[in-house]
């Protein structure tokens, strides 16, 4: 029994480590964010700011931070159960890499959006100040999400998402590696259920809070609430409908 106690107890410390973690990561990332908000996006927020370098290495750079400190705010809460539950089944072993895989396939996500909106600037097609699209380029961007959520692909990949113990029964990996391995594979799963969701920014402005706010909340309930896939069609019928009002 004391030994049990023990383990349980040491269970319960390595969990309290992971949640404060990622609290403190997500915190810093909110307030990086509402920093960069409240000063408008000066210069003087070089990592925040890719309208500030004009075009070449130094926007792709910053546009690379911006994307990754909002992937982080935004995609954080969302896999914190497959994050506790990955750190009770191994016992606290490795919880750092399993979650560093997430922010690998955060990090490929943020540079293929960043090297997505420098094309976009470069070619007149998204405003640098307001950090969006055009009226027609942001309807399109709400009709394709629209169309994505009611998809049949998304469905399977939000059922993957939503049943994290059937993911580590099958595809459990012991190591490092492993763990790394496991974060990561998931990690894209995720970005595969999400990605629609997140371009809606361009439409709607990178840098709208309001908007990363309602996002969080809604990935939050799309992949626990009992409902959230029927709330995840739901909202595909209104982004279908908010972009063809866009354009008529």
């Amino acid at each position: 029994m004391a030994r049990g106690a023990f383990t349980e107890s040491l269970a319960r410390s390595d969990r309290l480590v992971v949640v404060s973690a990622a609290a403190g990561l997500l915190a810093l990332s909110w307030l990086i964010l509402l920093r960069a908000e409240h000063t408008g996006g000066q210069p003087h927020d070089a990592l925040l700011a890719p309208h500030a370098h004009g075009a070449g290495a130094a926007a792709l750079l910053s546009g690379f931070c911006m994307w990754m400190v909002m992937m982080v705010a935004m995609m954080l809460p969302a896999v914190m159960p497959w994050i506790l539950l990955f750190t009770r089944l191994s016992r606290g072993k490795e919880a750092g890499l399993f979650s560093a895989g997430y922010l690998v396939a955060w990090a490929g996500f943020s540079l293929a959006a960043a090297l997505v909106q420098s094309g976009l600037q470069q070619s007149g097609l998204f405003d640098a100040a307001e950090l969006r699209t055009g009226r027609l380029l942001g309807a399109i961007v709400l009709i394709a999400a629209g169309l994505f959520q009611i998809s049949p692909l998304k469905a399977a990949c939000l059922r993957h998402c939503r049943t994290p113990l059937a993911f580590f029964l099958a595809r459990w990996r012991d190591g490092p590696a492993g763990a790394l391995g496991m974060g990561l594979r998931h990690g894209l799963w995720c970005l595969a259920c999400c990605w629609a969701l997140m371009a809606v920014s361009f439409a709607l402005g990178v840098m709208n809070l309001l908007w990363m706010a309602a996002l969080t909340v809604f990935l939050c309930v799309e992949k626990v609430a009992p409902a959230g896939a029927r709330l995840g069609r739901a909202a595909g019928v209104v982004l279908l409908v908010w972009g063809v009002w866009q354009i008529r």
